[in-house]
């Protein structure tokens, strides 16, 4: 939270003689200035709700709704925004901070519960379901025209690198999302198999069928000794037994390189000295083996696990068991726009997959692939939690009534906090109408009769500009998401509450 301003001190400092603490109206103070500032943010993010929402801006709660759900990050921080609104309220008219804090657990578990009746389970092999909720997340993104060939990607990327018997979660560490520059997202593809960015070394050797592959993380070049050194070499004879002695270094290990049946050899990238010598790439083009050099450190376990192949750190350890086979490993080019070279029909795929993200500058690959990311999260979510709810403000304005109505069988302070919840539960349906060019107030009053009346699945149509069923409309999320906003906006709400005191650094 931003630094409050100090209070105004009590004449004496805020200590009495005695030394206790006197400034009563310091934690309140506080308070409020750490809510003004969080209602602040949440206020400049409400714009961007929906797909007629500006562009994104996130901050820190948004981020723990990115690395638990994957999308509605938007929404978390409205919501947030909402319920410290509320807060103030309650605050100024008296009610203890404790007391809102636990009225608003109490409404958090109660709208789960909610939530959890009004969603409908959802299996893994409904590929149709699936792509629906990839669409709606991809909806209020840049690049949304590009959702009919986004969402089939993302869904097929996540349903090969798992197993939907078994799964519980999905690794996106296993999809490997590669952007190049050039062409536009019509051309991002989804490969089975392993993609690099790197060019090949020795033009000589563009493709290899039956690749046999090894990853190799030592230089093929002249040795170095370990301190710095000079040698003089006086006469000719001398140098040309250097040079020979160094040729013969080099072409012994190439030659061992050969006979373990290695023709694509990928090197990692050495930061001590050249990784490959000219002489060494020499042998290796006339021996047919292809090269690809500069492989980055982190990109090692990806490589390894796409291909079966296991990483070898000396040459006496280069034997063919340590190799990884694949059907074809060519350098294909992009229309100009560079070359990546693909391997693809690998014998023992461990279970990943390679999206190449193509788009005609930095920014549109940008949001191309923060996309994706967002549409591989709402499949991830649909894996850890196989139900779905309906989105366009559908489950908030449930939310709302249903809370309104436990409202009413509670008693005294905590009722009134808990419609105060329910009130603010509103913000996102009433966002969502004016983000569409839709009156809110008539919008949100029709959705609230729609659902006191048992439709629960009435939503804001944004497309249609009124109101629907929006599960005929296939505008769906997972039900994580809609979990996940409620209960992390309301836990940074109640420990925005606690705090009563900032001290200011200097």
């Amino acid at each position: 939270m931003p630094e409050a301003m100090a209070a105004p001190k009590a004449s004496n400092g805020g200590k009495n003689k005695g030394g206790a603490y006197v400034d009563r109206d310091k934690p309140a103070q506080i308070r409020y200035s750490n809510i003004s500032a969080a209602k602040a943010v949440a206020d400049a993010i409400r714009t961007s709700l929906g797909p007629k929402g500006m562009d994104k801006m996130l901050v820190e709660l948004s981020k723990a709704q990115d690395i638990e759900a994957g999308d509605g990050t938007t929404s978390v921080v409205v919501i947030a925004g909402a319920l410290l609104d509320a807060c103030s309220k309650l605050l100024q008219k008296g009610i203890h901070p404790t007391i809102i804090s636990e009225s608003f657990q109490k409404a958090v578990d109660k709208g789960v519960e909610v939530l959890t009746g009004m969603s409908q389970p959802v299996q893994l092999s409904d590929r149709e379901t699936l792509l629906n909720s990839a669409t709606t997340s991809l909806c209020s993104k840049v690049v949304s025209q590009y959702s009919n060939l986004l969402a089939p990607m993302s869904v097929d990327a996540v349903m090969r690198v798992i197993d939907p018997a078994t799964a519980t979660s999905v690794d996106l560490q296993d999809i490997k999302i590669i952007k190049k520059l050039g062409g536009t997202i019509d051309d991002c593809e989804l490969i089975d198999g392993l993609v690099l960015t790197q060019r090949v070394a020795n033009t000589g050797v563009t493709r290899v069928e039956k690749a046999k592959i090894g990853l190799i993380q030592f230089c093929l070049s002249p040795p170095k000794t370990d301190m710095d050194n000079q040698i003089v070499v006086s006469d000719y004879a001398q140098m040309d037994r250097v040079l020979r002695e160094e040729r013969a270094y080099i072409l012994n290990l190439v030659k061992q390189i050969k006979k373990a049946g290695c023709n694509v050899l990928l090197i990692q990238k050495s930061i001590l000295r050249d990784a490959l010598s000219d002489l060494a790439l020499h042998f290796l083009n006339k021996m047919k083996i292809m090269v690809v050099k500069e492989i980055e450190r982190e990109d090692i376990e990806f490589i390894c696990k796409t291909i079966g192949t296991k990483p070898i750190a000396h040459i006496d350890h280069f034997t063919p068991e340590m190799l990884g086979t694949a059907e074809l490993a060519e350098e294909v080019n992009l229309d100009g726009s560079g070359k990546l070279v693909k391997i693809t029909g690998c014998t023992s795929p461990g279970k990943t997959v390679s999206i190449v993200v193509r788009g005609s500058n930095k920014l549109v690959i940008e949001e191309a692939e923060r996309s994706i990311h967002d549409a591989l999260c709402v499949i991830r979510c649909l894996v850890k939690k196989r139900a779905l709810i309906a989105g366009g403000g559908a489950p908030e304005i449930e939310l709302a009534v249903r809370l309104a109505e436990y409202s009413r069988t509670l008693a005294g302070m905590e009722a009134y906090c808990v419609r105060a919840y329910a009130d603010a539960l509103e913000v996102i349906p009433s966002t969502l109408a004016e983000n569409a060019g839709l009156n809110p107030i008539s919008t949100v009053t029709e959705l609230r009769n729609r659902h006191a009346q048992g439709d629960k699945m009435a939503g804001i149509n944004v497309r249609k500009g009124g109101i629907s069923n929006i599960l005929e409309e296939l505008v769906v999320q997972p039900l994580l998401v809609s979990i996940s906003a409620l209960t992390l906006a309301t836990e940074t709400v109640r420990s925005i509450l606690k705090i009563d005191d900032v001290v200011n650094t200097r």
